[in-house]
């Protein structure tokens, strides 16, 4: 495989699991070194390493909750003392919980959005900080969802989050650009993940599902890792600003059954 982030460092949030363990692997595989960031089992993360190495790679993993701002600054301060600097970062890392709006309390709420949304935000923040006083240019992809967009009922915190993400991302791109640091998200649709375990143990559900969906599968964590892997590349160099949806379609053809 082309070596098109060699010499980058990478941080990659919940890089043990799931889309971002396939991210972490594929920009480990294109000569990046990566920064992956788990939360309480490193087995995945560890995983995740054994991977990136096995691809011709080099990573470090750290352990590292985003709601948590001493272990926001422990992360990226991690990366500039393992590799020297860091260049790109993917706030991956999310949640959701499925609870009717009238049911829904202030821990699920705030639990919600400290991991969508306000984790990003201080993680980019420092980030952007070590850059700024290094005089580094960056790139910033966060993985947001079809659903900073499309409505689901049952996830208002979650669409909420995904929301904000939105334009959070939007506000930096004209903020931090004359920096030399492009902003975009990535919006999957229905990907084979364990945070959708449930969908995919339910079968008439995903068949429904699957009928909504033009290409008639689910993405997999490859999809989205190949998408970020072009936006933090220089062939993507000129790109801030957006929202990239990956979803086989069903933005375009969903409708309720």
């Amino acid at each position: 495989m082309e070596k098109r982030l060699a010499g980058k460092v990478a941080i990659v949030t919940g890089g043990g699991t799931g889309i971002g363990q396939g991210i972490a692997i594929r920009l480990g595989s294109e000569g990046a070194r990566v920064i992956v960031d788990y939360i309480g089992d490193p087995a995945g993360a560890e995983q995740t390493r054994q991977a990136i190495v096995q691809a011709g790679g080099e990573a470090h993993i750290q352990a590292a909750d985003i709601t948590v701002c001493q272990d926001i600054e422990n992360l990226v301060d991690t990366a500039w003392q393992t590799y020297g600097s860091a260049d790109i970062l993917v706030n991956n890392a999310g949640m959701e919980h499925k609870s009717n709006f009238w049911d829904t309390t202030e821990a699920e709420y705030d639990k919600i959005l400290s991991v969508n949304l306000r984790g990003p935000f201080f993680l980019t923040q420092k980030f952007v900080q070590k850059l700024r006083a290094a005089q580094r240019p960056g790139r910033i992809v966060n993985i947001s969802s079809v659903h900073e967009d499309m409505a689901f009922p049952g996830f208002a915190t979650y669409c909420t989050s995904k929301g904000g993400l939105r334009m959070l991302m939007r506000n930096l791109a004209v903020e931090l650009g004359p920096l030399g640091i492009t902003v975009n998200n990535v919006a999957p649709g229905a990907i084979a993940t364990p945070i959708n375990k449930s969908l995919l143990a339910d079968q008439p559900k995903l068949d429904a599902l699957l009928k909504n969906i033009p290409l008639g599968r689910l993405g997999k964590p490859e999809d989205v890792a190949g998408l970020v892997a072009f936006l933090v590349s220089e062939d993507a160099a000129y790109v801030n600003g957006a929202t990239y949806v990956i979803d086989g379609g069903l933005m375009r053809s969903y409708h309720e059954q």
